[in-house]
């Protein structure tokens, strides 16, 4: 059973996903911080570059290793991009117990306003492979909304 309960805090976005049922052996916090990147963008040709900061925080009991991600990235014309790759940043980390990931990464949208959502495909250290849903969250350029 995947639990995922979405909060808003000052920090950006989190989710926490229970992934082992109803054993809190296998639970991962993924906080997103979106920002909108002005001196990287160029409204006048539709191209507004957005930063997403992630933090994987592995709250369970074992650790898990991040082995591969998926992420929809849509734009305000309904422009879908799927962006599907083995790990993140180039690396496939390991997360103990109480530790944590951290990574940023960028987009580029066609329009000020746009959303992402995805999921992670991760492994546990004693092989059982789980995915951590990642609903849905905004990017949009201060001011758009």
């Amino acid at each position: 059973m995947d639990v995922a309960i979405t909060k808003f805090t000052v920090v950006g976005i989190v989710f926490r996903s229970n992934l082992c049922g109803m054993s809190d052996a296998c639970r991962v916090e993924v906080k997103v911080l979106p920002e909108y990147l002005p001196e990287k963008s160029e409204p006048d040709m539709e191209q507004y570059l957005f930063a997403y900061h992630i933090t994987i925080t592995n709250v369970g009991s074992v650790a898990v290793q991040l082995i591969s991600r998926h992420w929809q990235i849509t734009d305000a014309n309904d422009q879908v991009e799927e962006v599907m790759g083995e790990g993140v940043v180039g690396k496939q980390p390991w997360i103990s117990p109480g530790d944590l990931f951290e990574y940023s990464s960028f987009c580029i949208l066609d329009t000020p306003v746009g959303t992402m959502q995805g999921s992670y495909h991760m492994a546990t250290e004693n092989g059982m492979t789980i995915e951590v849903d990642i609903p849905l969250f905004i990017l949009a350029v201060p001011g758009s909304l």
